[in-house]
């Protein structure tokens, strides 16, 4: 079983279809998140997937897609209501 690792998933999207595209896709692979930016626990395979779905919804002159990887050196800090992330035993896709 590959290892998932926690990554921060972001965008930027200037066109409302290809905002609603883009919220749809990250969904898919988000535990959590609000607006435009998503807590994805991602595979290698995982990653690449939602990378090449992203590049196929934005406009690369007009848009911006972050994701960045997430260190579990560091604690994480929330603030008001949130939760820290947590890895799940497993994960559901369907």
């Amino acid at each position: 079983m590959e290892q998932r690792i926690l990554y921060l998933a972001a965008y930027d999207v200037t066109d409302d279809e290809r905002l609603r595209h883009a919220l749809r896709v990250v969904r898919e692979y988000a535990t959590g998140g609000q607006k435009s930016v998503f807590e994805c626990f991602l595979t290698a395979s995982e990653k690449q997937a939602l990378l090449e779905r992203m590049r196929m919804v934005i406009d690369e002159g007009e848009d911006r897609f972050l994701l960045i990887r997430l260190s579990r050196r560091r604690s994480t800090k929330v603030l008001g209501k949130a939760r820290p992330p947590r890895l799940p035993d497993f994960f559901y896709f369907g």
